[in-house]
């Protein structure tokens, strides 16, 4: 979305320093912001 490089720089540094998907899902997303998405995402059930 249009405020998407807010969080974007913050994700990065995370990831290169070793951050994995479990680490973001043990975290609470800022509410209301697009960042609170990507603690929520989840692997769609076949």
């Amino acid at each position: 979305g249009d405020d998407a490089g807010e969080i974007c720089q913050g994700l990065a540094i995370a990831l290169k320093m070793g951050a994995t998907k479990a680490d973001f899902d043990r975290t609470v997303g800022i509410h209301p912001t697009a960042a609170e998405e990507f603690v929520t995402m989840r692997t769609p059930r076949d």
